[in-house]
């Protein structure tokens, strides 16, 4: 019962807004089943898989709102979280920001459901965990890496119209390879809507590569440095990046985005004239939800243009009351790259280092969106077009507005985390003190 059809979810759906004496009412339903198997020291630890199905009930009095939840759907059980949630919003201050709940939406289609994912047993997660485990065992090698499939849907509808609903699937994959006296990293991610894409030992054997060639890592001085960052390095600074591109966090001059006298970036030229970012939930290699949460339409969205800011976005609240369309954030983000891919992006680097991910990254200032964090898991020297030796890790002190303004090269787009980003080759990357993390 934990993925309803469409027709199922409408009516229990509907029997919520019935039930309704409130001005206005919500119903938000979803369910999912999902599977996972973890292992470390070459050994699986934990497996399992859970299934749950849950209903969100939100009612209004003119700008007094309150919410209840429960996983009971038989009608006596319906109704009472309706009385709930009405009984909470009349005890409730008034929200000044409340914004009526929006009518009939088009939503896209967006296939982010794949049978092969949904299909997933005990059996296949099994097989992705012995051959990602095998292999570093014949190599004296010690693995450590966790897969969870998903599939689920989500369901949302009012009492004015609104109604949408959405099937989805996916399949996430990490492991970390380490030499057996422990100095020498290596780590893979891979994720996907549709499981047959995956190939555990396929990932595995990167990790490996990386974690036999990190051992005996010298020593380099901190500084700036041309840097190559592989795409789950690049992902982690972008994103960050791109959760800051709040309006009224720029109106208010809270944000990177922010100027003086309540002006905003909109517009400017920021970043370089390659850097194009944007969004779209029917992308057949990263598929998103149709909907945002409070109901509104996900749509093609271009956030940067050749290096401008094109847009930003805002509740529904701050762009009635700024005169702008109300776009939603992103699920996921593109950003298209070049042909070259990052053997390429290594062989026409004189001297470099290559990242192959950060860790534990933390704010320093958010409004110039300085970052500070590691690297983990395989940093190495590159000299005339090769990798040289493995060097010891690195705390760095960047932001993605100057790092994306000293782009040198643009490689392939790679899927990571549900958004598409290229290896990027970066000059002066600032590089702060030594690590002794692997």
């Amino acid at each position: 019962m934990a993925i309803l059809t469409k027709e199922q979810a409408k009516k229990i759906i509907d029997k919520v807004l019935a039930f309704s004496k409130a001005d206005e009412i919500s119903a938000s339903l979803s369910g999912n089943r999902t599977g996972n198997i973890r292992y470390a020291r070459n050994s699986v630890s934990t497996s399992g898989e859970t299934t749950d199905l849950s209903l969100s009930v939100t009612a209004v009095y003119g700008k007094k709102s309150g919410t209840a939840t429960i996983n009971e759907f038989d009608d006596a059980s319906l109704e009472k979280t309706v009385r709930r949630a009405e009984e909470i919003a009349k005890l409730a201050p008034d929200n000044p920001e409340y914004m009526p709940m929006l009518g009939s939406q088009q939503y896209v289609n967006t296939n982010a459901f794949a049978d092969s994912t949904a299909e997933i047993g005990p059996e296949f997660r099994a097989k992705a965990a012995f051959g990602s485990i095998e292999p570093c065992s014949k190599k004296n090698l010690t693995a450590a890496g966790f897969m969870q499939d998903t599939s689920g849907f989500t369901a949302l509808g009012n009492n004015k119209g609104l109604f949408g609903y959405n099937k989805s699937t996916s399949v996430d994959f990490s492991v970390t390879v380490r030499t057996a006296d422990g100095t020498g990293s290596g780590f893979v991610q891979r994720d996907y809507n549709d499981a047959a894409k995956l190939n555990a030992q396929t990932a595995t054997e990167i990790a490996m590569q990386k974690a036999m060639a990190s051992v005996n890592a010298k020593a380099l001085e901190p500084g700036k440095y041309t840097v190559i960052l592989e795409p789950t390095a690049a992902h982690d600074l972008i994103l960050n990046m791109m959760r800051n591109m709040d309006g009224r966090s720029a109106d208010e001059g809270r944000s990177f985005l922010g100027k003086k006298g309540g002006q905003t970036r909109l517009g400017e030229k920021l970043l370089d004239e390659r850097v194009t970012i944007y969004s779209d939930p029917t992308n057949t290699e990263i598929p998103g939800s149709p909907f945002a949460s409070d109901g509104r339409p996900q749509e093609k969205v271009t956030w940067f243009e050749n290096g401008v800011v094109k847009n930003m976005y805002y509740s529904r609240f701050w762009a009635e009351k700024k005169g702008v369309k109300a776009i939603p954030s992103p699920d996921g983000i593109i950003f298209p790259g070049g042909d070259k891919s990052l053997a390429d992006l290594i062989k026409g680097t004189e001297k470099g280092i290559l990242v192959t991910r950060f860790w534990y990254i933390r704010t320093v200032d958010p409004q110039t969106l300085l970052y500070t964090g590691l690297t983990r898991d395989g940093t190495f020297y590159i000299e005339n077009g090769q990798i040289k030796y493995p060097v010891k890790n690195f705390r760095f002190n960047e932001s993605p507005v100057i790092m994306l303004n000293n782009v040198e090269a643009i490689g392939k787009s790679v899927r990571i985390n549900g958004s598409l980003i290229p290896p990027l080759k970066i000059r002066d990357f600032t590089f702060t003190s030594l690590s002794d993390a692997v």
